[in-house]
Order: structure tokens, then C-alpha cells, then sequence
């Protein structure tokens, strides 16, 4: 492959996640090869710069296409930009999936698009909670997203994985309680479930001496911890009514 140029101007703004997979499948179900695409982009989009071999290395994974790039892209690919990006995380990156300009969610929000941009560029939340719930209810955002985007998934994370290794559940139900709007009975359920859960993958008939049934055990507690945040909600949506 040769080498990937692209302009100095785009090749500063960073991208929203990138899902390499599904930009691969969705060419692969239109039947177009990477030139189709490099040449819709150059064509259609202004793209001059676009080649086969850009398209393979946005593909691949060895590069990210901008926010525009990914735009163009998912009119070349006759998709939504949401389709083309993995979990959004950021304030940016849920307007971008959603194929927003910042001029509409700035308008939504009752901000000019000053102060709304500086909410995109800040690296930690500042929005009060009203703005919290007007930005919420305009881009549909979830629970977890909310939790996500306001900064708040490390501490949730930390908060369950102190409660499903301890017997003492009860200060982290209050915790996260503080932390989600959530009723009580159903997070003190659920870091039950989880504390059960979490127990179960330690657990083994194997011998206590069998150094790799050892390793194993751990390795797998260490992967529940990983992802104790999407073991928690996705226990929360099968215990809600």
C-alpha cells in the first residue's frame, strides 16, 4: 500500500470513534470496491485527496477519518454517521452520530454556539443539570449514555467494583444511589446479582493446586471487573419492570 496523505487542515481535527467493521461491510453490501468509494468521495465531496488506499487504511483501522471525512463518507456509503462510529462517549461525538450541525443542539439548548462549542472542547463536564436534561431528552440519550458523557462511568465503575467484591453492600448501594436516579431496591438488587455473579466466575471444582485452573480463576474475575459497567446495566434493564 502506498503511503496515505491527507491535508494538513483535516489531519488536525480528531475523529468520533471509528467502526472500521461496519464501514467494510456496508461497501461490501453495496458491491463497491475501495475506488467506487475513493472516487464518490473525490466526485461528490471535495475529497481530492481520497484514494483506494485511504479508504483501505480508514478500513483497517490504521487511520480514523474526520468528522467530515466521516460524513462524506456516509453519504458515499448511503448510511447515517451513527452507523459508521462506534459507542459515542462524547458530547461531540452523540451530535456527530446523530448527524447534527452544533448550530442545532446549540439552538435546542438555548446557548449560542460559543458556549456550546466550549462544552464540546472542555475534557469535563460543566453543564448544570438543567442543560444535563434539556441536551438528554433533545438527543434521546440513554441513562448510561448520560452517565458517560457527564464523566461520571469511572466513579460507577469503582463504586461496583468495590460492592461485588465485599459482603458489606450496603455504603455502595447509597453511593451509587447518589450517583444514578435510580430506585434503591433495584441497584441493592442488582449489586446483589452482581456480587453472585462475580463469585461464580471464581468459583471451581478443579484442585486448589492446579496453578493454571489458578490463573484461569483470575484471569477470569479480571475480566468481570473490566466490564462491570455493562454487566451492571444490562442487569438493571432485565430487573426493571
Amino acid at each position: 500500500m502506498s503511503a496515505v496523505r491527507q491535508p494538513p487542515a483535516l489531519s488536525n481535527q480528531p475523529g468520533p470513534p471509528f467502526n472500521a467493521p461496519a464501514a467494510r461491510r456496508l461497501r461490501a453490501a453495496l458491491g463497491m470496491g475501495p475506488e467506487h468509494v475513493a472516487y464518490d468521495l473525490q466526485a461528490s465531496y471535495g475529497m481530492p485527496y481520497a484514494t483506494p488506499d485511504l479508504v483501505l487504511a480508514w478500513e483497517g483501522g490504521e487511520l480514523a477519518p474526520t468528522s467530515p471525512e466521516l460524513t462524506a463518507l456516509a453519504g458515499v456509503l448511503w448510511c447515517t454517521p451513527g452507523e459508521l462510529i462506534g459507542r459515542p462517549q462524547t458530547l461531540r461525538e452523540h451530535r456527530i452520530a446523530r448527524g447534527l450541525a452544533p448550530e442545532d443542539v446549540a439552538a435546542a439548548l438555548g446557548l449560542g454556539l460559543l458556549p456550546y462549542l466550549q462544552l464540546e472542547e472542555d475534557k469535563e463536564w460543566r453543564g448544570t443539570d438543567r442543560l444535563t436534561a434539556a441536551l438528554a431528552d433533545f438527543l434521546r440519550l440513554s441513562l448510561p449514555d448520560v452517565i458517560t458523557l457527564t464523566g461520571k462511568e469511572e466513579q460507577l465503575a469503582e463504586l461496583l467494583r468495590s460492592a461485588v467484591t465485599t459482603t458489606r453492600r450496603q455504603p455502595y448501594v447509597r453511593q451509587v444511589c447518589k450517583l444514578i436516579p435510580l430506585d434503591k431496591r433495584l441497584i441493592e438488587h442488582t449489586l446483589g446479582e452482581l456480587y453472585e455473579a462475580y463469585q461464580a466466575q471464581l468459583a471451581t471444582t478443579l484442585s486448589w493446586g492446579d496453578f493454571t485452573t489458578t490463573n484461569r480463576i483470575q484471569k477470569l474475575g479480571e475480566d468481570f471487573l473490566a466490564q462491570i459497567v455493562a454487566h451492571f446495566w444490562n442487569t438493571v434493564e432485565e430487573k426493571r419492570p
